[in-house]
C-alpha cells in the first residue's frame, strides 16, 4: 500500500480511537446480595448506557425511572428471579428504583439504575440459583457480577463485597446462564466474631472517637490548682482517675448504642457528628486550661452518650433481624471495648511516666492544639457538608490512627527511659 498523508491520518484516527476504547471499557452490571435467614435483599446496579441498547422504552428522563414506571418495573421483574435448587421461583417484591452516578475501575463516571428487590425464601437456606439476563439478552458482551455483601452466618458484615460468580451470555442455549450459589456452612458464632471484629475496626479507624478519649485522658495524671494544671503527686490516684474516665465513657456510649440500635431513641446523624467534633474541641481546650476541673468523668459520660449514637448507625445499616440483633449488638460493643482497652493500655504507661516531668505540659498543649485545629475543621465540614483541606488529610490519617497511638506510646516510653537513665 502506498504511504500517503491520508493513509497516515486514517491510521492515527484508528490508533487513538482504539486507545480511547481501551481506556474506557464498558461497565458491567452488579448484583449485590444481603442474605438473611428467610430473605435475600438484592440490589441490582445496571449501567444506563448499556441498558439503553437492550430496551425499547425511553431511559433519557431519569426522573421517570421509578416504581411508577410500568414498562421499567415489568422489564426488571421479567428478567430477574431467584430460585431454590429445585428451580422453584421465590416470591419477590421490587422495593425501590433510583439512578445514581458511579464509576467502576477503568470505566470513567456513568449513570446507573439501582433496583432493590426483597426475595422471600420461606425457610432457612444456604444454596440458591440466580436467573438474571437483563441487558445480556440483547447485549451479548455484557456481564453481571454477583457479590455477597452481607451474610451473618459466614461472618460477612457488609463492609467488603465477596464475589461469588459472573453471569454472561451462554452460546449453548442463546441466553444468559443460570448461576448456582453455595453460601457454605456458617453459624451464629461466626456472625458474633465478625461483629466483634467490626467493633474493633470501627474504633481503630474512628479518628474522632479515639481523639476525644485521648485528649480527655491527657489531663488524667494532673490536678487543677488555681486554674492551672499541676502534676498529681499520687500515681494511684492518677490510675484511678484514668479508669473512672474510661469507664464513664464506656457506660455513656453503651447506653445510647443499645437504645438507638433497638429503635428506642431516634436522632439526626448529621447533628450527632457535629456534636462529636464539638466534644473534641471542648476537651482539647480543657486540656490546655481547666474549664471543668474534677468533672472529667461526668463529661466523659455525657459526651459518651453522643458517641454511642454514632456507633449505632453501623449496626442500623446492617438491618439485622431481631433474633440476631441482640447478639450483634453484644459482639459490636465487645469489639469497641476491646479496642478501647488496647488504646488505654498503650496510653496509661507513658501518661504516668512523662507527666512526672515538666516537659509534659508542652507535649500536652501541642497535642491539644492539634486536636483543636482538627475539631474545628470537622465542625466546619460537617455543618457545610464540604471537605476542607484539613479534614481531607484527617480522612487519610484515619486509616492509620491506631498506628499513631502506637507511635506516641513508643516515643514517650523511649523519652521516659532516657530521662530516667539521665536522672540516675
Amino acid at each position: 500500500m502506498k504511504l500517503t498523508y491520508k493513509n497516515i491520518g486514517v491510521f492515527l484516527v484508528l490508533l487513538f480511537g482504539l486507545q480511547n476504547i481501551c481506556a474506557h471499557q464498558m461497565p458491567n452490571s452488579v448484583l449485590q446480595l444481603d442474605v438473611y435467614p428467610q430473605k435475600i435483599v438484592c440490589q441490582i446496579h445496571i449501567p444506563l448506557n448499556e441498558m439503553e441498547m437492550a430496551v425499547s422504552f425511553n431511559l433519557a428522563d431519569t426522573t421517570q425511572l421509578n416504581l411508577k414506571n410500568k414498562e421499567l418495573t415489568d422489564y426488571l421483574n421479567h428478567h430477574f428471579d431467584l430460585m431454590d435448587v429445585k428451580h422453584q421461583v421465590y416470591f419477590k417484591t421490587l422495593k425501590q428504583i433510583k439512578v445514581e452516578t458511579t464509576e467502576q475501575l477503568g470505566t470513567g463516571k456513568y449513570e446507573e439504575l439501582i433496583a432493590t428487590f426483597d426475595i422471600f425464601t420461606k425457610s432457612h437456606f444456604r444454596s440458591f440459583i440466580v436467573d438474571y439476563n437483563a441487558v445480556i439478552h440483547q447485549v451479548n458482551s455484557h456481564k453481571a457480577m454477583v457479590v455477597v455483601r452481607q451474610d451473618w452466618e459466614t461472618g460477612k458484615t457488609g463492609q467488603v463485597n465477596t464475589e461469588v460468580g459472573v453471569i454472561g451470555y451462554n452460546l449453548a442455549n442463546n441466553r444468559a446462564g443460570l448461576l448456582t450459589i453455595e453460601l457454605g456452612g456458617g453459624s451464629n458464632w461466626q456472625g458474633f466474631k465478625s461483629m466483634v471484629a467490626l467493633g474493633m475496626r470501627h474504633i481503630s479507624e474512628g479518628t474522632d472517637h479515639l481523639m476525644f478519649l485521648f485528649v480527655l485522658l491527657l489531663t488524667a495524671p494532673l490536678i487543677s490548682i488555681a486554674g492551672r494544671w499541676r502534676p498529681n503527686p499520687g500515681i494511684g490516684k492518677s490510675i484511678f482517675k484514668i479508669l473512672k474516665i474510661s469507664l464513664s465513657f464506656t457506660v455513656g456510649h453503651s447506653i445510647t448504642l443499645i437504645l438507638a440500635t433497638l429503635g428506642v431513641v431516634s436522632f439526626t446523624p448529621g447533628m450527632v457528628e457535629v456534636i462529636i467534633a464539638f466534644s473534641i474541641l471542648i476537651t482539647a481546650i480543657h486540656a490546655v486550661k481547666p474549664i471543668f476541673p474534677k468533672q472529667e468523668t461526668i463529661v466523659a459520660a455525657a459526651f459518651g452518650l453522643i458517641h454511642g449514637l454514632a456507633f449505632s448507625t453501623i449496626l442500623q445499616d446492617l438491618h439485622l433481624e431481631k433474633e440476631r440483633l441482640l447478639l450483634g449488638l453484644l459482639g459490636f460493643n465487645v469489639g469497641i471495648e476491646l479496642m478501647q482497652l488496647v488504646v488505654i493500655i498503650m496510653v496509661i504507661p507513658w501518661l504516668l511516666l512523662i507527666s512526672r516531668f515538666s516537659v509534659y505540659n508542652g507535649f500536652k498543649d501541642i497535642l491539644a492544639g492539634l486536636a483543636i485545629i482538627a475539631s474545628i475543621a470537622w465542625i466546619i465540614e460537617r455543618i457545610t457538608k464540604k471537605i476542607n483541606f484539613i479534614s481531607k488529610y484527617l480522612e487519610v490519617f484515619s486509616q492509620h490512627s491506631i498506628l499513631f497511638v502506637v507511635f506516641l506510646f513508643l516515643s514517650f516510653v523511649i523519652f521516659s527511659f532516657l530521662k530516667l537513665k539521665k536522672a540516675g
